[in-house]
């Protein structure tokens, strides 16, 4: 783990993807590398076409770069309880301080897109180098950098922005970009702004309002700090955790983006690399358990609205949605000039998983519906006419073949599948019953969830290795069985569950980390969330001090900020695939607080 006065390293090019902090402004995410480059911004939304993507192309992908001319060492922290990043760079010279951010405005995102970074003197003098670089946008565009009534510009496409430089150096400006060098001494203050809109003007403010913005920007994430509801064990994880889901939710629609990036490798020099800037079914419902779990009432009801709406618009359930709403087509454009992060290609935009069929999604829907009316919320008539649709639809084809929750390429009878199939039968019948309505159909939803579970205890369980496996006819295991323990498929005294948990630990884990399914070590990292399951497992069996010594090892694997992505390697503990990842942290936001709740003796939520 990266520690104050660690000094950064690159290899060709690269930084370890546990160098990265990010910022956000409720739109968009930005990712800083430890040696103060910026390289990563897609603007104005996580979708777009990044205007920086050096994470994936040092070469042509374009970067902020801001650091210490001479050898460095560095320490950086969140300025508490806030998604602005505060770096002090140390010299043989002196000390500066940079802090970075994604600017807000008054009531929420910019009517363009803000980064600021304010260089402060702490000691002594220090000579610093900045410079915008933009990128090519995948190979799609020329970028062009010039001056314009005083001001350096930058054209990328349809984007037009503008660099703003005060009390910066002498500013300098080639095609390529645009940068200066200055002297900082203990306290001189400087700042650098990129300013930026889609084919609109641009707006040149000057220095006090972009430093009030930066500002009012920590205010704004503090205020909503104070809103979370926990003060249990490992607190500042869970706020911190709390802090990236907020960050990944896009505030005008309501989606949670996966993660901010895509193409990032599930192992180094392999092709196994996603675009996972869209919303899924599943990490939405998993989401708005946590809030839940932290007494977050508006993101609660801004991820239920958000899935209500686009499954409205679509027509159908699907695995993921654009962070709009809309569905995304299944085709994935590959840029075949970009290196991939430590040459590992393609580098992909668009994601094929959104031409499959996953069953598991139906339970997703019902529990997180469920989960909001048992929270004290009620359905309106449209949303409960999806209950009655899913559950029926359920009902016809739950005994077919699916792609699964990891999104495999050949499809089959998986656990995990069928379980799903389970939830959602178990939820209709919970949020009619609870409505004190009868209807025609309840009875065959009762008989058919019956039929689930009696195929899933007959078909999936194996008495040689004492466990559920991934699917029938097999021995393979699947971590996501575990889930069983979350949606309460598997009660508290059920000694299979033991048995599963035991047998994953034994083929999938490595110390605290977890392996997906069998087979898989030589593809991919292992799956931070399916560490958080399994520690919610033990909970559930009430093996709470193995839970406790599960999760205090997995808290110390985050970064130094408080970041997971979505993999880590076992032998290294170095980070793998994309990043910041919204389904590990909202794992660990569950397996936490459940936890909490297990030692107090606090009943569970149902």
């Amino acid at each position: 783990m990266l520690g104050a006065g660690s000094r950064p390293e690159r290899v060709d090019g690269f930084a370890p993807l546990r160098d990265y902090a990010a910022l956000g402004d409720g739109r968009t995410a930005a990712l800083v590398a430890v040696d103060g480059s910026i390289d990563w911004l897609a603007m104005p939304t996580f979708d777009a076409p990044p205007f920086f993507a050096a994470l994936v192309d040092p070469e042509r992908g374009g970067r902020f770069s801001l650091a210490p001319v001479e050898p460095f060492s560095v320490a950086r922290e969140y300025v508490p309880d806030s998604n602005v990043l505060r770096t002090t760079f140390r010299t043989a010279s002196g000390a500066v301080r940079v802090t970075d951010a994604l600017c807000v405005g008054a009531s929420g995102p910019l009517p363009w897109s803000e980064l600021a970074r304010r260089i402060e003197g702490l000691a002594g003098e220090v000579r610093v180098r900045w410079r915008v670089e933009p990128g090519s946008r995948f190979g799609r565009a020329q970028p062009w950098v010039h001056e314009e009534a005083g001001v350096p510009t930058v054209r990328v496409e349809d984007q037009y922005g503008a660099v703003l430089a005060f009390d910066a150096g002498d500013v300098r400006c080639d095609p390529g970009g645009a940068g200066a060098e200055l002297v900082v001494e203990e306290g001189r203050r400087s700042l650098v702004a990129l300013v930026v809109t889609d084919s609109q003007p641009v707006h040149l403010a000057t220095r006090d309002p972009i430093e009030r913005r930066l500002d009012a920007t920590v205010d704004s994430w503090r205020r909503w700090a104070e809103t979370i509801c926990y003060d249990g064990p490992w607190r500042d994880a869970v706020v911190r955790s709390a802090l990236t889901l907020k960050l990944l939710m896009v505030e005008r629609t309501g989606a949670i983006t996966a993660a901010a990036t895509t193409s990032l490798p599930e192992r180094i020099g392999g092709d196994r690399n996603w675009d996972y800037r869209y919303a899924w079914v599943r990490d939405s419902s998993f989401a708005l358990e946590s809030f839940l779990e932290l007494s977050l009432v508006e993101e609660t009801h801004a991820a239920v609205a958000f899935l209500v709406r686009a499954l409205r618009r679509s027509g159908r359930l699907n695995v993921l949605y654009k962070l709009d709403g809309t569905v995304p087509d299944s085709d994935v454009a590959r840029d075949v000039h970009a290196r991939g992060y430590r040459d590992s290609r393609p580098v992909r935009s668009g994601n094929r998983a959104a031409g499959q069929v996953q069953f598991g999604n139906y339970g997703d829907i019902l529990d997180s519906l469920w989960q909001y009316v048992d929270a004290g919320n009620l359905l309106d008539d449209a949303t409960l006419t999806l209950v009655h649709q899913y559950a029926n639809e359920v009902c016809d084809v739950w005994r077919s073949k699916d792609a699964g929750i990891w999104e495999l390429p050949d499809q089959r009878h998986f656990t995990q599948s069928k379980i799903g199939c389970w939830v959602t039968l178990d939820r209709a019948i919970r949020l009619v019953e609870q409505r004190g309505i009868a209807i025609p159909t309840l009875d065959r939803w009762r008989a058919e969830r019956a039929a689930v579970r009696e195929w899933i205890e007959r078909q999936c369980w194996s008495e040689s290795r004492h466990s559920f496996t991934i699917h029938p006819g097999t021995d393979d295991l699947d971590a996501s069985v575990l889930l069983a323990a979350r949606s309460g498929f598997l009660d508290r005294d059920d000694e299979r569950l033991d048995g599963t948990i035991d047998a994953i630990r034994a083929e999938l884990g490595v110390g605290p980390l977890v392996y997906r399914v069998s087979g898989m070590r030589r593809e991919e990292g292992a799956f931070l969330a399916c560490s958080f399951w399994l520690a919610n497992a033990l909970i559930h069996r009430r093996r709470v001090d193995e839970a406790g010594e599960l999760l205090d090892a997995l808290v110390d694997l985050a970064n130094d900020v408080g970041l997971y992505a979505e993999e880590a390697d076992p032998a290294t503990s170095a980070f793998l695939g994309n990043l910041p990842q919204a389904l590990t942290h909202l794992s660990l936001v569950t397996a936490v607080t459940r936890f909490h709740r297990e030692m107090r003796g606090a009943p569970r939520r149902s």
